[in-house]
């Protein structure tokens, strides 16, 4: 790939070129630091549109530098690629061309492979780096999946945090290993198969170490509101290199680090009433920038129920390829734990519900949000179901629980295999939680690393945001500044051999192989499957594909008696009969005894799922 980035640091044989936009500063001066100070001062070359540049031989990798706005202090560079002394420091020049890359023959994956292993890079090992994670990556690929999908890496103040305070955008977190041991990761991934798909935040910064606006007050507009405050302003006057400033942060990730996608956090804050949206045009611009072979997804993550962002470029639409839904899982939820407090009061957790989510990809289509006060969502029949990215917990939907607890601490294991079944076996894209795969019992909490004063804030403001809920006031709820956080965080990858977890672990296995191999689960166009509700406590799940059909029977509470010739859904293909393929509470897989299938009738004593395949008789 050859990429050379526009702005920031970009060195050659000889020295390096730095240029950086600086609209509000009448001069800027390049400073180069030895022995951890400034030691050379240099006035920048003033160029058209507020752009500086510099060009200083003999300036090679590793030169630590930083700008000076004016005569005022010190300040990292925006496009920084590495900020070895935290977000506050001086940045440091860094070769991209220097990694020695083996995947060479590697060109991404579809999104009709894409099975998705979320990932946050300082708890899913005790170490918390980018080098230790490539020990793992033969337990996750063991697994079934197909790509990682790390949680952000742009560096952040401290050395913990979730990654959405992140204000160097263009740097590798320091905490993690840096730019090379990144690059080390994504090579030994695709080494074993594996994509990997970036968290990315294009909807606010951090506050700590944010300087972007003494470089420009335009970077930002207070046309649009966010939860954040003003937004980034792509639409109002010097709204172009802003613009240009996120699709090269983009192409730089894309092509620096040879990653094979992007997952968009909160695109419902990406506030833009220009044409085209900057969405679309980071999408233009990143494949444009690509070999025309390479595989690049692109995944929203966004509240609207908004089919427009996966609609292609020429039918009026942004263009992504997938977006998360997450109807699916809030139906999951309340079905299983009868919670409806906060965003879950829109939701009722009714089986009907439920096969109406499974039918369409998500729920609400325009009806009124109780929660919201105000219709959300639109049809999207006209979109294939695998740009619908589905899950049963996702970082969001444990870490923002007050005490981070994973889906498998609220449930019981049948339910929470029911549910495993549900999510693995629809013609929708799954995404998994690190460690979901053996129901881990470590939590996942909210944790930052910020200065005391701001660190305060966070705590009270988190406490506050749980005070309305019955189970959780005050200090119930772990200090986000705490360290004891941050380490009851971390996955323990040994509790995988403890009975319990090993059986879940197994039954996850299955599960994805099923799901590769069996031609009825491989067709996912719609009117190839069917989703109707049995009764109060059941639903049925229909596959058909390449001849095969499938049918997959959940029963969430109670136990259930079924006849199976009672409905179109669940009544074989004529000439032919079920049998059991796959049983949630087989005890192979630490279940309490498989469900009976006398003929047409299946009993299932309790909360289970089973996977039925027609055969001739």
């Amino acid at each position: 790939m050859t990429h050379t980035l526009p702005i920031g640091a970009q060195p050659d044989r000889f020295g390096t070129r730095f240029r950086v936009w600086a609209a509000n500063a009448s001069r800027v001066d390049l400073l180069i630091y030895k022995d951890g100070k400034p030691a050379e001062t240099h006035a920048m070359t003033p160029k058209d549109d507020g752009y500086f540049e510099e060009y200083m031989a003999g300036a090679g990798a590793g030169t630590r530098y930083a700008y000076s706005l004016d005569g005022g202090d010190p300040r990292p560079d925006p496009a920084s690629r590495f900020q070895p002394a935290g977000v506050h420091g001086p940045s440091q020049v860094v070769d991209p061309t220097a990694f020695r890359w083996t995947d060479g023959e590697w060109r991404g994956i579809p999104l009709e492979e894409a099975i998705f292993y979320e990932v946050h890079v300082g708890t899913a090992t005790p170490e918390g780096t980018f080098d230790s994670l490539i020990g793992r990556l033969d337990d996750i690929h063991s697994l079934g999946v197909t790509a990682i999908e790390i949680m952000p890496i742009a560096d952040f103040p401290g050395n913990r945090n979730w990654g959405y305070d992140g204000v160097s955008l263009f740097a590798p977190a320091n905490a993690y290993g840096g730019p090379e041991a990144l690059r080390r990761l994504v090579n030994a991934a695709h080494q074993r198969g594996l994509a990997v798909v970036l968290d990315v935040v294009y909807n606010h910064l951090g506050p700590d170490g944010n300087y972007l606006q003494q470089f420009s007050t335009t970077y930002f507009t207070s046309h649009h509101k966010t939860p954040w405050g003003d937004a980034l302003n792509f639409d109002t006057e010097g709204s172009r290199q802003v613009r240009d400033f996120f699709i090269a942060n983009a192409c730089h990730w894309a092509n620096e680090y040879h990653l094979d996608g992007f997952r968009m956090d909160a695109t419902h804050a990406i506030k833009d009433d220009s044409t085209p949206h900057i969405l679309a045009e980071i999408v233009s611009q990143v494949r444009d920038a690509l070999p025309k072979d390479r595989h690049f997804l692109f995944i929203a993550e966004d509240e609207r129920n908004e089919p427009t962002l996966v609609r292609s470029l020429a039918n009026n639409g942004y263009g992504l390829d997938a977006v998360w839904a997450d109807d699916f899982h809030h139906e999951v939820r309340v079905a299983l734990t009868g919670e409806h407090e906060g965003y879950y009061a829109d939701f009722s957790g009714a089986m009907d519900d439920l096969a109406t989510t499974l039918q369409h990809g998500w729920f609400f289509t325009g009806q009124q949000s109780q929660v919201l006060e105000h219709p959300r969502g639109a049809p999207a029949d006209d979109v294939p179901p695998m740009r619908f990215v589905h899950c049963i917990q996702n970082h969001d939907q444990i870490g923002n629980r007050a005490l981070g607890e994973r889906l498998s601490a609220d449930i019981a294991p049948d339910a929470y295999r029911a549910a495993s079944l549900l999510l693995l076996l629809s013609p929708y894209t799954p995404l998994l939680f690190q460690g979901q795969e053996w129901a881990a019992s470590t939590p996942f909490l909210y944790f930052t690393d910020h200065h005391a004063e701001l660190g305060r804030l966070v705590t009270e403001g988190r406490r506050a945001e749980f005070a309305r809920f019955s189970a959780f006031s005050g200090e119930q709820v772990p200090d986000p500044q705490a360290a004891e956080t941050f380490q009851s965080s971390k996955l323990n990858w040994s509790e995988r051999s403890e009975p319990a977890h090993n059986c879940m672990l197994l039954l996850y296995r299955d599960l994805l192989a099923l799901r590769r191999s069996e031609p009825a689960l491989q067709e996912r166009r719609r009117g190839s499957f069917a989703a109707e509700p049995l009764g109060k406590t059941a639903l049925a799940l229909r596959r058909t594909g390449d001849g095969q059909t499938l049918l997959l029977v959940v029963n969430v509470r109670d136990s259930l008696r079924l006849d199976l010739a009672a409905q179109n859904v669940t009544t074989p293909p004529a000439g032919m009969m079920w049998v059991a393929l796959l049983d949630s509470e087989d005890a192979y897989y630490g279940g309490r005894g498989a469900a009976e299938l006398d003929g047409t009738t299946l009993e299932i004593d309790g909360p289970g799922a089973v996977l039925l395949r027609a055969v001739g008789r």
